[in-house]
């Protein structure tokens, strides 16, 4: 991948610093849900850490702190001197993997959202079921927003 790719994908992304997640957090959810929506395909380059860290305007060793997790947790690889890269095999169970990964933290900041403005456990599990009659209604069909 040349410098083209690199500059066009440090644009999807973007830091929230008053969500109350850490940046590091932030980083690997929005690489990772990249992967899961096939924005980022195996074998593609991720931007270096001092390039990602000076677009988003944070410390270098927060990204490389992302980019070790997402190491770790067999999301990408990196190869010194080449930079690092998104995992080129297990591509289907890592595209699951991340968008379970993606919703759970969607649904964590939503209940966080939730409980902050002070609705009760019965009343999130209320606002919860409704939801999902209307998101996977029991008969397939989907209500009209």
């Amino acid at each position: 991948m040349g410098p083209e790719a690199v500059t066009i994908m440090t644009a999807i992304f973007t830091i929230d610093h008053h969500s109350g997640v850490p940046i590091y957090l932030q980083i690997m959810d929005q690489i990772k849900r990249s992967i899961a929506l096939r924005m980022l395909v195996p074998g593609e380059q991720l931007p270096t850490v001092k390039q990602l860290a000076t677009t988003l305007i944070v410390n270098p060793n927060t990204v490389a702190r992302s980019y070790r997790e997402l190491e770790r947790d067999g999301v990408i690889e990196t190869s010194p001197g080449r930079g690092s890269f998104v995992r080129g095999d297990g591509t289907q169970v890592l595209a699951n993997r991340a968008v379970h990964d993606v919703a759970s933290s969607a649904l964590d900041g939503a209940l966080r959202e939730v409980r902050s403005v002070g609705l009760s456990r019965d009343d999130a599990s209320e606002l919860i079921s409704r939801a999902l009659d209307r998101w996977y209604p029991p008969n397939g069909e989907l209500e009209a927003s």
